[in-house]
C-alpha cells in the first residue's frame, strides 16, 4: 500500500486588510485542518495566502470555510 502524501498547492486571496499578528493567527488556524501542511501569507502580497495540502485528506473548499471561519472574507484563486 502507497501511503505517499500527495501534497498540492492552493491559492487564496483574503480580501480584508490585515496586520501582521491576524495573518499569524489565520495561518495557524489553517494549519489545523487536517492534511494541510503549511499556510503563509505572501511577504509581498499579504493578501495572498498559499496553502499546501493532501487532497486526499481535505478539500480548497474546506479550507476556504476555514479561512473563511475566521471573520475574514476569502476567495479561492487557484492552485499553485
Amino acid at each position: 500500500m502507497n501511503t505517499a502524501n500527495h501534497k498540492v498547492g492552493l491559492v487564496l486571496h483574503v480580501d480584508d486588510t490585515l496586520g501582521e499578528p491576524r495573518r499569524i493567527d489565520i495561518e495557524q488556524a489553517i494549519e489545523e485542518e487536517y492534511g494541510v501542511s503549511t499556510a503563509n501569507f505572501a511577504e509581498r502580497r499579504p493578501h495572498l495566502m498559499v496553502v499546501e495540502y493532501d487532497p486526499e485528506l481535505t478539500s480548497s473548499l474546506k479550507i476556504l470555510e476555514r479561512v473563511n471561519h475566521q471573520s475574514v472574507h476569502a476567495e479561492l484563486i487557484g492552485p499553485v
